[in-house]
């Protein structure tokens, strides 16, 4: 990824409506979810709503496909897991101990 994604993409979803429906996409999987549907969920104007979506498809975050009337909306997760790793990279020398998430971590196993 390139720095100029990266800061689109991160920009897309410094908003705090933007980074609520992204966040409730997340949840949804690929089927995602009609942009009403979305507004709805989080009290936010419909219109107001395809706003935010269309910058977050923008940047790349997310994927969009017509069924009928509607639009449904849903995670680009691959590039969501590139914008991760990009800011992972160079994480703390590469140190694993530190760099990984806590389900990412070998446990210890016990001597019991």
């Amino acid at each position: 990824m390139k720095d100029q994604d990266a800061v689109a993409a991160l920009g897309a979803l410094a908003q705090e409506d933007r980074l609520a429906a992204f966040r409730l996409l997340m949840t949804k999987g690929p089927d995602g979810l009609p942009s009403g549907a979305v507004a709805e969920k989080l009290d936010i104007q419909p219109t107001r709503m395809s706003f935010h979506l269309t910058t977050l498809e923008r940047a790349g975050l997310l994927q969009t496909r017509r069924e009928g009337r509607h639009i449904h909306y849903a995670v680009a997760y691959d590039r969501m897991r590139n914008l991760l790793t990009f800011l992972m990279e160079d994480c703390c020398g590469n140190n694993p101990d530190i760099c990984c998430f806590p389900e990412q971590q070998n446990p210890k196993v016990s001597d019991n």
